[in-house]
């Protein structure tokens, strides 16, 4: 690395957050949450939006959504809102955010990251954001291995998210380099079912989670 790169700012980044229309979000967890599903999407959602604002690198987080609650809410917390105007799935909405993130903020790294990391801590965001803006492209695989978390690209990279069936296998196959500096499971943890949550709470989620999760008898009975 030459003195210049060293003595370089660390770079920015604008991370775009896909927050689903909360009527169908969290299915996987409609047994164990019952009528409190919608809140705890939304719980879920905003804890990981204000972890994301709080690290330090991370100057913009754009929220992606068309549910009218969740924007409100999400935009109070900091976050920009656009709505998600592709309206034809997962990547074409975070490259939609993409977009619009680069005419703001040209100079910045985009990231794609997940909504449901309600564990998530800024300082293990903020070293996973350091080693990704030494790789054009970059991703953190999930904590079963198989999911995606977060994809980034530098300034001036084609932003190319893979997420779905497999995302982990799709990016490595497109050439983003894999991130798995130790001590990150809070960015890998996303919560899609009720042991997914057990384990997100047992690392420590933010006060939205953990004030919904202590109204769901599916926790509470096995405490």
């Amino acid at each position: 690395m030459s003195i210049a790169e060293r003595s370089s700012p660390p770079l920015q980044w604008s991370l775009v957050v896909p927050v689903k229309v909360l009527a169908r979000a969290k299915s996987r967890l409609s047994g164990a949450a019952g009528p409190h599903r919608q809140a705890l999407a939304l719980a879920v959602a905003a804890d990981t939006v204000v972890a994301a604002l709080r690290c330090e690198p991370v100057r913009h987080v754009i929220v992606v959504t068309d549910d009218p609650v969740a924007a409100a809410e999400l935009g109070a917390l900091g976050a920009l809102i656009v709505p998600d105007e592709p309206d034809a799935g997962l990547n074409p909405a975070l490259v939609y955010g993409a977009r619009r993130s680069r005419m703001t903020a040209p100079d910045t790294g985009v990231g794609a990251i997940s909504a449901d990391l309600p564990a998530l801590r800024p300082g293990e965001l903020e070293r996973v954001l350091d080693e990704a803006s030494r790789a054009p492209e970059a991703f953190v695989p999930d904590a079963a291995g198989i999911g995606t978390t977060l994809y980034t690209a530098r300034p001036g990279v084609p932003f190319s998210p893979a997420f779905g069936r497999d995302s982990r296998t799709a990016h490595r196959a497109r050439g983003a380099r894999e991130l798995l500096p130790g001590d990150i499971d809070s960015v890998r943890r996303d919560v899609d079912t009720l042991e997914d949550l057990r384990a997100a709470l047992a690392l420590g989620t933010g006060p939205r989670t953990a004030a919904v999760a202590a109204l769901l008898p599916a926790l509470r009975t096995s405490a």
